[in-house]
């Protein structure tokens, strides 16, 4: 494809001196005609992908074209069907992890795997493969502090993880990796939990080090940004094969949503229209709650949230944000304050749900807004089995209006199910997710619309199936209140933006005169 110019800067940070290469670069690793079939299903057909020593390889596809499918035969969680991965050019199998860790392939997963009670040090060494009965800890510190002075990331040896914020933290996991001599690094959603600054530093030192020669780097990603900033190729897999590849400096953007789509697809503007005599519906006053050790997790907080607004809250991950959902939704109680909604003192019990139309779209639909083992019109029913014509003297269940009212839903909201009988699990997440927004905003009596990270590792397709039908209740008069540690997200849908740190709001702007730059110095604590 031709170059039509990067819509995207390839780093806002200041170039580094460029470090200096080691003796022995990273290995090859390439997969020949990998094919993974689980049952009847075909999660992956004959992919093949080329990691170059010394290069990040951006991996992009729609949710359940196979990414994870792929890695997995990598690390040996799964033994594929058929293919083959070679190292420097010779064949081998790889049964797991401790397989892969042996020929320098380490993976970073989308959430930490450290000992939030275990210090940084403690977690470092038990990270290794190595069954050592006794620890000479002078030793171990000698070896861990000439460690930290060659490596990329610096965080306190002494400090327990919980301790850590999240940037912190996610530098653990790939200090871990590198650690353990890990040549070749998978990272999975890697800033999902950070600010702007925090990613941009994390994956321009990791790019660096490609360039140093001492790591390879397969980025599994669903932000183009990052893709066109930091990785110097591409694979695109769609519906478990192969759409195409090629260096990142030849294409833009649109070609690469097209492979991943497969079609042309035109993404439709935020098309916002006024809402006439605004009125308040969710007000927050003096509201403070704890977290599950006892310690204060947010507050005293006051917000108003209107008719027809979205009000967005930025915040790196365990600000607060989560303890504050938790409270709307009735899964936490306050320790002090009050909330109101539409004027009167809200309790989030189910009953006054109803009556004031409060409805919610969680992070992890499947554990916190769903009954795995159920079956999709089950689930949707979740708040009108009670009602007719789904039930009779609220007692009896009419199965078939349940699954005519699933299927409605089901053709309104695009949501790819073989059937409403099928269990909800096994959807894709952006399906689980379309599940339950369908649920949610069904219903004519909506008024407030609580959305924490509604499109958190979704694709393409499903993240703007879901905002478009989030700005869509707000033209229609709801009140919208979006939690998200995800800022292009907010900046994209929020009429005014505030940002949580530390359990407190510390800023709060109309979209119009945001500041960016601001926000995100105070999403990182400053």
């Amino acid at each position: 494809m031709q170059a039509h110019g990067h819509p995207f800067p390839r780093s806002t940070m200041t170039p580094s001196p460029e470090p200096t290469p080691i003796s022995a670069p990273p290995p090859e690793l390439k997969v020949v005609n990998m094919t993974k079939h689980f049952g009847s299903l075909v999660a992956l057909q004959d992919v093949s992908l080329t990691l170059k020593p010394g290069t990040c390889h951006g991996l992009l596809g729609e949710n359940g074209a196979g990414k994870s499918t792929l890695v997995k035969c990598i690390m040996g969680f799964y033994t594929p069907t058929a293919g083959q991965i070679l190292i420097d050019h010779q064949p081998h199998t790889i049964h797991s992890p401790k397989d892969a860790h042996h020929w320098g392939i380490g993976m970073v997963y989308q959430h930490f795997t450290s000992v939030p009670a275990m210090t940084v040090a403690e977690n470092l060494v038990l990270s290794r493969y190595d069954r050592s009965q006794v620890i000479n800890w002078k030793r171990e510190y000698d070896a861990l502090h000439s460690f930290m002075d060659t490596s990329p990331f610096r965080v306190d040896l002494d400090l327990p993880v919980a301790q850590l914020a999240a940037g912190q933290k996610q530098k653990l996991e790939i200090l871990k990796q590198l650690y353990l001599n890990s040549q070749i690094l998978i990272l999975d959603e890697p800033t999902s939990v950070l600010t702007p600054d925090e990613a941009d530093e994390v994956l321009g030192l990791l790019r660096q080090e490609a360039r140093a020669k001492r790591l390879s780097v397969l980025l599994i990603t669903h932000k183009f940004r990052e893709v066109m900033a930091f990785t110097d190729e591409v694979t695109v897999l769609r519906k478990g094969q192969l759409a195409g590849h090629g260096l990142v400096q030849d294409l833009t953007v649109a070609a690469m949503a097209h492979l991943m789509l497969g079609e042309t697809r035109q993404t439709r503007e935020m098309a916002k229209t006024s809402v006439a005599n605004p009125q308040p519906v969710l007000e927050l006053q003096e509201l403070c709650a704890d977290r599950d050790n006892g310690l204060e997790a947010f507050g005293p907080l006051n917000l108003t949230v209107q008719s027809g607004e979205i009000v967005g809250i930025a915040g790196v991950s365990g600000n607060g944000q989560r303890e504050l959902v938790e409270v709307l939704a009735g899964q936490r109680l306050a320790r002090q304050g009050q909330v109101k909604v539409q004027g009167q003192p809200y309790g989030a019990s189910r009953t006054e749900m109803k009556r004031f139309g409060v409805y919610a779209l969680p992070e992890e639909p499947l554990r916190n807004a769903c009954l795995p083992g159920m079956t999709v019109a089950e689930n949707m029913a979740l708040r009108t089995f009670d009602r007719p014509p789904q039930a009779r003297w609220g007692i009896w269940l009419v199965l078939r209006a349940m699954r005519q009212a699933a299927q409605d839903l089901i053709t309104r909201f695009g949501v790819k199910t073989p059937s409403p009988e099928t269990p909800i699990h096994y959807l894709s997440g952006g399906n689980i997710q379309r599940t339950v927004l369908a649920r949610e905003l069904s219903s004519p009596d909506i008024r407030l619309l609580i959305a924490a990270n509604p499109c958190f590792g979704l694709d393409f397709a499903a993240v703007d199936s879901i905002h478009h039908a989030i700005v869509e209740a707000r033209n229609q008069g709801v009140a919208v209140l979006l939690v998200s540690e995800d800022l292009d997200e907010l900046l994209l849908l929020a009429d005014r933006i505030l940002v949580i740190s530390e359990g407190q709001l510390v800023y709060d702007s109309p979209m119009a005169t945001a500041d960016v730059k601001e926000i995100g110095h105070r999403m990182a604590g400053h």
